[in-house]
């Protein structure tokens, strides 16, 4: 069993290399016509090849994203999106079935090669430190930008190094008191055992999938204390991490 388990990781080492290069170069053709769209400010074109880019990726590591639970979002209808985090592909995911959306994370993922551009055109903002005034001046630099854009955020700050939600930061919970944003819940399923951050290759066997949960409403997270907010949204999202099927 060990020697099967060495093999097959031996295996996808290999087959990822060529995959990670195909996707960074397929990843920078698209972000200078992204650029090119943007500097005409073609809008649909930009969230059209966001969309693609996306879709596309997930094809190139041959791997179909289920998603589940469409029909709790509303067009026109804009939330707080909320995600447990535990891949570099959890942006990606999200972008796949939400394309319009503004991002609020960690300050690294602007430093990825390539990867970090595509964040930049989409209104990325990063965090650069977690003390209580960055937050603010970063959540209020946030609301800015976006307007009345859906705003994504990885509340753990950090992906999982053990497949188990990490404790979830209060950032999320100042946005939820700022705005009148409904709170849409997502669980990404799969994604730890696709690609953690402590392991280098991409495992090409597992079944990534997507639940988007029923909206929260915000008046009611807004008579909760900061606690209460915090633990009401991460328990709808664990609610679907386990068992693992998709």
């Amino acid at each position: 069993m060990e020697r099967s388990y060495k093999y097959r990781s031996e295996l996808f080492t290999v087959l990822s290399v060529p995959v990670f290069i195909l996707l960074y170069s397929f990843t920078a053709i698209v972000v200078f016509i992204i650029l090119l769209f943007a500097t005409f400010n073609m809008k649909r074109a930009v969230k059209f090849m966001i969309r693609f880019w996306a879709k596309a990726s997930f094809l190139m590591m041959m791997k179909r994203l289920r998603v589940i639970g469409r029909e709790h979002i509303e067009k026109d209808r804009k939330y707080l999106l909320i995600a447990n985090h535990s891949s570099l592909f959890d942006i990606i995911a999200v972008m796949a079935f939400y394309p319009d959306v503004s991002w609020f994370g960690k300050e690294y993922l602007t430093k990825i090669p390539v990867f970090g551009r595509v964040l930049r055109v989409i209104d990325f903002v990063p965090m650069k430190s977690t003390d209580l005034r960055n937050t603010q001046v970063m959540l209020d630099k946030l609301l800015k930008n976006t307007k009345n854009l859906t705003v994504a955020i990885f509340p753990e700050g950090t992906r999982t190094r053990n497949g188990e939600l990490n404790r979830f930061r209060k950032g999320f919970v100042h946005l939820v008191r700022a705005t009148e944003h409904e709170i849409l819940p997502v669980t990404l399923k799969g994604f730890f055992q696709l690609k953690p951050a402590n392991r280098f290759h991409i495992n090409f066997s597992t079944k990534i999938g997507v639940v988007i949960h029923p909206p929260i409403s915000n008046k009611l997270l807004k008579t909760k204390n900061d606690r209460e907010i915090i633990d009401t949204v991460k328990g709808v999202i664990e609610s679907a991490i386990l068992p693992y099927q998709i």
